[in-house]
């Protein structure tokens, strides 16, 4: 949650006049207390770290979620249960890198939340042409940084750099955090 990523993102979006709630989830939070490298938490445990986090913030309809990677996909499974307002993923994982044919896109065909997906063009987790032939719900728009990996940044040799793939993310993130239809309008 604290990431040099996740600040950047987190400060971005505040200097834009929106509140940034972070959390952890479970087996995160363990390493930070020493607990070694683990693997994520089982599904269901994410999800119910997200729903509490949901609830402790005041409820969904007046909450955008995501996150990045794994917690961007979890804040996907999530976000229609909850009634977010919205979902922010960064980097999503569309399918593990090198095995596209597992794709982790069932829900999203059918997904009622207005979703922006940030991804970088050489995202191994997805790339344009991967991402073109997905049945995506009409509620999802995605936007492609140019050069970007999975966490945005391009190659040295690019002519981009590093700053302004992630000025670009929340620069686009903040554009349809406020763009959203309020939470009355959207019923």
């Amino acid at each position: 949650m604290d990431s040099p990523f996740m600040n950047r993102v987190a400060q971005g979006l505040a200097t834009q006049g929106l509140r940034v709630a972070r959390f952890e989830f479970p087996y995160m939070a363990n390493r930070r207390r020493g607990g070694g490298r683990r693997a994520p938490d089982r599904e269901p445990l994410l999800r119910r770290t997200w729903l509490d986090v949901i609830l402790r913030l005041g409820g969904g309809g007046q909450v955008v979620i995501g996150g990045k990677s794994m917690g961007g996909r979890i804040a996907s499974l999530v976000a229609g249960e909850a009634g977010a307002r919205g979902l922010l993923c960064l980097g999503y994982p569309f399918h593990p890198p090198g095995q596209p044919a597992r794709l982790r896109t069932s829900h999203l065909e059918s997904l009622a939340v207005p979703t922006l997906i940030i991804q970088g063009t050489r995202d191994p987790f997805g790339s344009p042409d991967e991402v073109a032939g997905y049945r995506l719900s009409p509620d999802i728009r995605v936007h492609w940084i140019q050069g970007g990996d999975h966490s945005l940044k391009p190659k040295a040799r690019s002519g981009r750099t590093e700053q302004e793939n992630l000025d670009e993310a929340i620069r686009v993130s903040g554009e349809f955090v406020k763009n959203l239809p309020s939470p009355a309008r959207r019923n």
